[in-house]
């Protein structure tokens, strides 16, 4: 429950501050002058409303599995899944990734083709490799007698796990579209609304892993009974 009202606390506060800058208090109808033109208005996108309208939706799911993951360990102890050295590399991978389409964005808005093309090639190989290093790390554990049906740690680790990948799989399907866009020419400069949505995912999908990775390695627990005995 502490997860889920963590989670729901940082999601009204990015809430609050985008509202902020949305001009709600302002009084058109006493303003004079030309009318912005569309598409440059203090308002976002729909397709950017979407993305973090997402984004909040799958936080809500992993906040609610982390919070489960918390309370069971806390009602029947168990034993931590030991995850390999690998799940570090996967994580460097992940931020690679998320750094590379950062790098898209800004090659985009100045227009360099030469960069936005490296820039895209290296964040999809990052984010493959993450992929198929999250399946190593599966294998290893299997191997180690942590099948999926086996200790409820190895399961709930599994489901979260797996639940992440599906969203970095759906998120490499969009790049795709972008790199095929990009392949057939045209204005860089048109692709920066498309990039600027897959960066804002990318940084989400790396925010929800880091809260998972610190859930999975047991920090999230110590964390919150560091925060009991204060209280107490």
């Amino acid at each position: 429950m502490t997860v889920i009202l963590a989670f729901l606390a940082l999601v009204a506060l990015a809430a609050g501050l985008w509202l902020s800058q949305q001009r709600l208090a302002s009084k058109p109808w006493l303003e004079t002058g030309i009318a912005p033109l569309a598409g440059h208005g203090p308002g976002r996108a729909p397709g950017f409303i979407f993305i973090a309208v997402f984004l909040a939706v799958a936080g809500g799911l992993f906040a609610m599995l982390g919070s489960a993951f918390v309370m069971q360990i806390d009602e029947t102890p168990w034993e931590l899944v030991p995850l390999p050295g690998r799940v570090w590399f996967n994580t460097a991978l992940l931020l690679l990734a998320s750094l590379f389409m950062q790098f898209v964005v800004i090659s985009a808005r100045a227009g360099t083709t030469r960069w936005l093309r490296a820039s895209l090639i290296a964040a999809s190989i990052a984010t493959l490799a993450f992929l198929a290093g999250q399946v190593q790390v599966w294998i290893a554990l299997t191997s180690d007698g942590y099948p999926l049906d086996g200790p409820p740690a190895a399961s709930f680790f599994y489901l979260i796990t797996g639940l992440h990948g599906l969203h970095v799989l759906g998120g490499i399907i969009a790049l795709a579209v972008i790199c095929l866009r990009h392949a057939r020419g045209g204005d860089v400069k048109a692709l920066l609304p498309g990039v600027r949505l897959c960066a804002l995912y990318w940084h989400g999908l790396l925010a929800f892993w880091l809260m998972l990775f610190a859930l999975l390695q047991g920090w999230g627990n110590a964390f919150l009974a560091l925060c009991r005995a204060a209280v107490t």
